[in-house]
Parts: structure tokens; C-alpha cells; sequence
């Protein structure tokens, strides 16, 4: 018996034979259909009462199907709620989906089953007008208050040149402005206590603290924090918009925007579905490539996070060493891929080119210098008092905790728990690589950090193995979908000119169906969630990011602090906000 009967097998005696519409995907992650009114009922019985547990709401997202041409046997809908569940007991997901009609579509809220659900459902509401009774809070979360429609619908404009020109006026300025006061009221916190009034201040959009343009605004009682409101959607671009205008092709340089600090990690979550939809099987070699590279913009991200972590809680110096390091890592993407920060290098069926002649020497002198470093900043940073004095203890939470928050990567383990998708889903080869999962058991500010220093050295232990064993053999697939035709060979017959011409111009026609992959990224789980409608363009990209549910939990562990602990808890969580709002 597969684990997709075993589930289905479970829902059946729960919910009835007539309630399991079983859908086949190209993931081969379980997937079913939900009536509507049955659909919050399942998923409790997923969390709370199946035997081994669907504890993390991993995604919680919408489609927009009225103008898809290819569903199959689908039930017909206008709209669609996904919900991807992660059970870490059978090391499964589970994708319910509930079909939607009518304009002003809604479904019951699962907050009270997953806080976690309280961002995803306000995010679907925002992008595509789906709604969620009893929600406690229903409002826009990513577009600004007094935005009319919403943009992920498909009669919504994609692009800039399909609007009217910008204008602001003296009357819509100020009622923007109007839009952007916060009252308390609104958020159910009130002004003052028995014997205090509160006090409420504006962190950011613009504060170094903030790590980019994030505001949060503080409830404070004298230098304590009762509570705080994350204010989100300042570095909003519409990343998954772009998914649905651009090839499937062009729409790598995006991805390299969203975790701006992950590079080459940004395309691998996105490659990886796209190859799974086509079929393509990708070569030994650009495997390797594939993750020799990531984990060097592991590093290199870990190194951003290290040098500026040590700067919020006091120590300057630091991140001026960590920096120049990543300049060393820079050096060797740009002598591989010609690009530094953003190398968009990675393709569809293995990278854009083959390694070039003395990179194995690049390579070779880095390792033993990094790790010389990392020893130094031990001394630094991990063992000096000031800095435990700041970390040790603030801004912890609890394994469970992190899982009804959806809480994945070094956070996670930084509560005791070895999970890490390159171990237990391996992936691009990963399987051949002998790494460590580090753990640290607080799940504190400290332990954090803990867990990612020691994420540096196993870093640093793949990318060596990488450099004695880099296989021979092609740097991308011959499938058809991942490479045209050689140049040499078009002008033997138009058809090839032809086939060559458009998988150039066009791209490839990814054949219809949805896929998801995890990547274990810099920040935490990183998922692009595909659909293709047979198509040069995908129909859906759904990007599910780390640092949008990491930053949701910021209040919960932040109340009961100080203000300076604020500083050391954002730095600790390691967010960027272009993750955050895609």
C-alpha cells in the first residue's frame, strides 16, 4: 500500500467515501478535493486527530481559474484554495483543495487550528478577493489600504503600460496618508492599562534595525513590549504576477530577487519544479554544479546574517571581516557564472555553462582560509559576553511553538529538531554528500545562531567534497525542453531553424499540470508551487517563502521584552523582506 492510499484510506473512514476526490499530480504529493463545507473539518482531523499528525500548515494559497483551459477532471471552479500540510512523523505533505464559485467567494478561517493561517488567509483575501469567516482580522496585508481590485486576479493589469498614469494629487496624498495612521483600536489593543497609558511607536519603514522596509509598531508599557503589529508589503513587486507574463525561461532573473541574499539558491527551488512538469532529468554533473553553488551562496547569505546579527546587538567590527569574506565568495561566483549577487545562472535542465578552466584552484583556496575565519569569529562573536548576554534567552520559543507557526530551517532546529530537507528529501543529489545537521535545543536567540555558525563548516564540508569529486560529462540536459537545437545544425532544415527560433524566443511549452518542490534555502523551506496549463508561461507560480511566516511570529516572541531585545530578536530570525513580501 502507497502513503497516498494510506491517507486517503484514513480520510474515507473519517469523512466518507463521497468526500475524497483524489487527484494525481506530477509531485506525487497526495492530493484531493475537499467540499467546501467539509474542508475545515478535514483539515482539523489532518492536525489533531490523524495518527501521525499533519502538524505544519506549510502553504496556504489561491488559484484563479476561470480562464484555464486544462483541469482535467477537476471539479469546476472559479476560484481554488490550496492548502499544503507537512507531516514530520511520515515525512509527507498532503495538498486539500477546496473549489470556489462566484465573485465574492469565502471559506471558513483555520486561525484557530494554525495561527499561522492568519497571514496566508489575509494574503489570499488581498490578492484574490477569497474570504475567510471569522477571520479575526481581514484586511490587506501586502498592497496598500486604499488599493482597489486585486492583483492576482487574471483581469487585474500585470504590467504598468495597462494602467493609467501615475498621479497624486493633493487630495489622494493626503488620504493615503490617512490610510497609513495606525489606531490601536483597529488591532484590538487598547490605550491604556490600569494604572499606564501606552505608549505606541513607529519602528521603521526606515530603520537599520529593521533589516530593510519593514515598520512595526510597538505597544509599549514604559521600555516593555505588550505587544507589537508587524506592518508588511513595503518591498511587494509582484513576483508571483511576473511568474504568470514571463517565460518559463525569463522568469529565473526574478527569482534571484526574492531572497536577494541566496542568489543561484532562488533558481534552484524554481528549476526543480519546472523540470519535474517537463520531465526532464538532469545530469550528474550540473548536479554537483548545482550544489557546490548553492552552498556557496549559503555561505555567503550566512555571512550577511552573521556580520550584521553581531552589529544589532553592539559589535561593529565584525561585520566588516564577514563582508570581505563574501567578497571572496563573490569572486568565485563571478569567475564561474560572470555575475556576483544576482548571477541568474542556473536553467532549466542543469546551468548555463560548463565550469571554467581554474575554478578547482578558486575553490581549493577558499575552503581552508574560511575556515581559519570562522574559527576567528568564534572568539569574536559566539564566545563573547556581551553578545551571550544580549542572545542567551531572548526571543525564544518552543518546538511546538515553531511548528503551529510554521517556523522551518535553522529556526526549527534551533529547537532540537534534525530536520533538513537536503537529508530527508534529498534532492539534486544531495544524498551522495556527508554532512551534519547542526541542533541547538533553546530555541533562543543564541541557538539560533549556534545553528547556522555550524551551518558555515557543514557549508563548507559540501562545497569541498563538491571540488575532489566533481563528475564528468555534460552541464545540462539534452531533453528537448531544456535545450534547442545546435546553432550548427538550424541551417540543415527550416524546422529545426524553427524549433530552434522559438525555444529561444518563446521558451519551452511545459506540458499541462502542477508540481512542488522544498529546497532547504539560506532562510529556512523555500517552495515554488507550479502550474502549467500547457503553456509557454506558467498559469500559477506560487512562491512560498521562510521569512513571510517567520515574520509573522515576531509579536508572539517578542512580548514581555525590552526594546533593545526587539533589535537582537529581528537579527536572530535572519528575514529578508523581499522574502517576506515577494
Amino acid at each position: 500500500m502507497n502513503s497516498d492510499a494510506t491517507i486517503f484510506q484514513e480520510l474515507r473512514r473519517a469523512f466518507g467515501e463521497e468526500s475524497i476526490r483524489p487527484q494525481t499530480t506530477l509531485d506525487g504529493i497526495p492530493t484531493l478535493w475537499a467540499d467546501r463545507d467539509k474542508a475545515r473539518a478535514m483539515l482539523r482531523y489532518l492536525k489533531l486527530e490523524a495518527e501521525r499528525p499533519y502538524r505544519l500548515l506549510y502553504d496556504l494559497t489561491a488559484i484563479d481559474e476561470r480562464v484555464r483551459a486544462n483541469r482535467g477532471d477537476q471539479p469546476a471552479s472559479d476560484f481554488t484554495v490550496v492548502y499544503h500540510l507537512l507531516s514530520f512523523e511520515r515525512n509527507q505533505d498532503v495538498r486539500i483543495k477546496v473549489a470556489l464559485r462566484g465573485e465574492r467567494p469565502s471559506l471558513e478561517t483555520i486561525t484557530d487550528i494554525w495561527p499561522a493561517a492568519n497571514w496566508y488567509e489575509r494574503e489570499s483575501w488581498d490578492m484574490f478577493g477569497v474570504g475567510f469567516d471569522g477571520h479575526p482580522h481581514l484586511r490587506r496585508i501586502l498592497m496598500p489600504p486604499t488599493w482597489q481590485g486585486h492583483p492576482l486576479r487574471k483581469e487585474h493589469p500585470a504590467r504598468a503600460t495597462e494602467m493609467g498614469p501615475f498621479r497624486l494629487p493633493e487630495e489622494k496624498e493626503e488620504a493615503e496618508q490617512a490610510a497609513l495612521k495606525f489606531r490601536p483600536e483597529d488591532w484590538g489593543l487598547r490605550r491604556s492599562g490600569e494604572d499606564t497609558d501606552f505608549m505606541f511607536l513607529n519602528l521603521g519603514p526606515q530603520h537599520p534595525g529593521t533589516h530593510g522596509v519593514l515598520r512595526l509598531v510597538l505597544q509599549l508599557s514604559g521600555e516593555e513590549i505588550v505587544d507589537v503589529v508587524p506592518d508588511i508589503g513595503y518591498h511587494h513587486r509582484g513576483a508571483e504576477k511576473m511568474g504568470e507574463r514571463q517565460s518559463w525561461h525569463t522568469y529565473l532573473p526574478y527569482t534571484d530577487r526574492v531572497d536577494y541574499l541566496g542568489g543561484v539558491m532562488n533558481n534552484l527551488a524554481y528549476v526543480l519544479p519546472v523540470e519535474r512538469l517537463a520531465g526532464i532529468e538532469v545530469p550528474d554533473r550540473a548536479k554537483v554544479i548545482r550544489v557546490m553553488m548553492a552552498e556557496l551562496f549559503r555561505l555567503a547569505s550566512h555571512l550577511v546574517w552573521y556580520g550584521t546579527f553581531a552589529q544589532d546587538v553592539g559589535a561593529l567590527s565584525p561585520v566588516f571581516y564577514m563582508f570581505t569574506d563574501r567578497e571572496r565568495i563573490f569572486d568565485i561566483v563571478e569567475a564561474v557564472t560572470g555575475g556576483r549577487m544576482h548571477p541568474s545562472w542556473f536553467r532549466i535542465g542543469g546551468v548555463t555553462q560548463d565550469l571554467p578552466n581554474g575554478w578547482d584552484r578558486l575553490v581549493r583556496e577558499f575552503i581552508p582560509y574560511q575556515r581559519r575565519r570562522l574559527d576567528e569569529y568564534d572568539g569574536m562573536v559566539m564566545k563573547n559576553r556581551i553578545f551571550k548576554a544580549r542572545t542567551v534567552g531572548v526571543g525564544a520559543y518552543t518546538l511546538d511553538e515553531a511548528i503551529e507557526w510554521g517556523v522551518t530551517g535553522p529556526g526549527l532546529r534551533a529547537c532540537g529538531f534534525e530536520w533538513d530537507f537536503r537529508k530527508r528529501r534529498p534532492y539534486s543529489g544531495y544524498d551522495q554528500f556527508d554532512f551534519d545537521i547542526p541542533t541547538a535545543q533553546r530555541g533562543d536567540c543564541y541557538d539560533r545562531a549556534v545553528v547556522r555558525v555550524a551551518e558555515m563548516r557543514q557549508s563548507l564540508r559540501i562545497v569541498e567534497q563538491c571540488l575532489n569529486n566533481m563528475p564528468a560529462g555534460p552541464y545540462k540536459s539534452d531533453h528537448p525542453l531544456a535545450t534547442p537545437p545546435l546553432k550548427e545544425r538550424t541551417m540543415h532544415d527550416i524546422e529545426t531553424l524553427i524549433t530552434h527560433f522559438l525555444g529561444v524566443s518563446w521558451g519551452p511549452v511545459i506540458p499541462p499540470g502542477e508540481a512542488l518542490v522544498h529546497v532547504e534555502a539560506t532562510k529556512g523551506d523555500n517552495g515554488y508551487y507550479l502550474i502549467s496549463d500547457g503553456n509557454t508561461m506558467a498559469y500559477r507560480a506560487r512562491i512560498r517563502a521562510p521569512s513571510f511566516p517567520h515574520m509573522q511570529m515576531v509579536p508572539l516572541i517578542s512580548r514581555g521584552s525590552m526594546v533593545p531585545d526587539l533589535l537582537a530578536i529581528l537579527g536572530s530570525i535572519d528575514f529578508v523582506l523581499a522574502d517576506v513580501d515577494r
